[in-house]
């Protein structure tokens, strides 16, 4: 059973609201260079299709910055620009127009630095994003605690906040990340029993597709089953639109938010007669027509078929060369395996025009 979620400030990115009862929202980085107006604008325009909600661009130098002004004029999401240590990249990005800034108070060295920052950012009227990575954590703090640890890191992102609040600004949102699991997890709760600005959550530098897929699912998802999470982004050594549906997939698997269809599908064993890998992936395939909220079940046999997927919207389940279409659990039709794809889909069109 999924916590309460946490009560946090609600913030805007440009038109998402992130925080208070706000959806929580998806988003990543786009890993083209920003300074290739072009290639950048297409690549949001993609990551936007796959479900991305907010995108975050690095701002390597004064050329990324200045490019800002035409990549967010050609954006369909809000933009972050994601900056380290040189205030004035800041202050381009925000004359570029960009919807909120990520940076780490502190490495901009200077309390002068800081007023500037956050003065640009009043004036327009945008958040600010801390982010603090347990790559990157104070060495200060670091020495004080004996080394990364949790309440290291949600202390090095508070003082960070108390930068910006000394200067009388608030649109905060927090982020702290760290490859390990349980320490990103343990810094999250301390952060949200000590706050109330939103956070912005994740494992960074998770690793390839295939490892960093399973950290992601088990960090993001453990945080947000406590109620813990205003948005999320999730971190792969691949392809921007496979961390965007992951980061779905994770809302979706915790009951959070609805995309669109979802598939119930049972392992298959020795009872199962019919090619139910084949039937389950040519129904997610032919579900990619169907954009609203539905729940799908494709069963292997009568033992966990219309009784055991009873709560599902409608479902499909194997027999001896054949199956059953059932609906809220009720049979509906038997058919030859072979007809039983088209019937589950003609069963939820029917259904849905009624």
């Amino acid at each position: 059973m999924i916590n309460k979620r946490r009560e946090s400030k609600k913030i805007y990115i440009g038109s998402v609201s992130v925080g208070g009862d706000s959806p929580v929202s998806v988003q990543t980085m786009t890993k083209t260079d920003t300074r290739d107006v072009d290639a950048t604008v297409s690549d949001i325009k993609r990551l936007a299709l796959a479900g991305c909600e907010i995108i975050r661009l690095a701002v390597p130098d004064m050329a990324a910055a200045e490019a800002l002004k035409d990549i967010v004029k050609n954006s369909v999401i809000p933009v972050v620009a994601d900056i380290h240590f040189d205030h004035q990249l800041a202050l381009t990005s925000v004359k570029s127009g960009v919807n909120a800034l990520r940076i780490n108070p502190g490495n901009l060295r200077s309390r002068e630095k800081i007023r500037e920052v956050v003065a640009a950012c009043k004036d327009a009227g945008i958040p600010i994003r801390i982010g603090v990575n347990a790559g990157s954590l104070d060495p200060e703090i670091r020495l004080k605690h004996g080394g990364v640890t949790a309440e290291a890191l949600a202390e090095s992102a508070m003082n960070e906040v108390e930068l910006l609040e000394k200067e009388g600004f608030f649109e905060i949102k927090i982020a702290v990340k760290a490859f390990d699991i349980a320490l990103t997890i343990a810094a999250n709760q301390i952060l949200a029993a000590r706050c109330n600005y939103p956070l912005h959550i994740g494992i960074t530098e998770s690793g390839l597709p295939e490892e960093g897929m399973v950290r992601s699912c088990i960090g993001i998802g453990a945080l947000l089953m406590q109620g813990i999470g205003d948005t999320i982004r999730v971190s792969l050594t691949g392809d921007s639109a496979m961390e965007v549906d992951l980061g779905r997939k994770i809302l979706e698997s915790t009951g959070i938010r609805k995309f669109g269809p979802v598939i119930i599908s049972c392992p298959t064993c020795g009872r199962c007669q019919i090619p139910l890998i084949q039937i389950a992936r040519e129904v997610r395939e032919r579900l990619k027509e169907i954009k609203h909220s539905v729940k799908i079940a494709v069963m292997g046999c009568a033992v966990n078929g219309p009784g055991e997927a009873s709560d599902a919207d409608y479902g499909i389940a194997g027999g001896k060369e054949q199956g059953l279409v059932f609906r809220k659990g009720k049979i509906v039709r038997t058919l030859p395996a072979e007809l039983l794809v088209q019937a589950l889909i003609d069963e939820i069109n029917s259904g849905e025009k009624k």
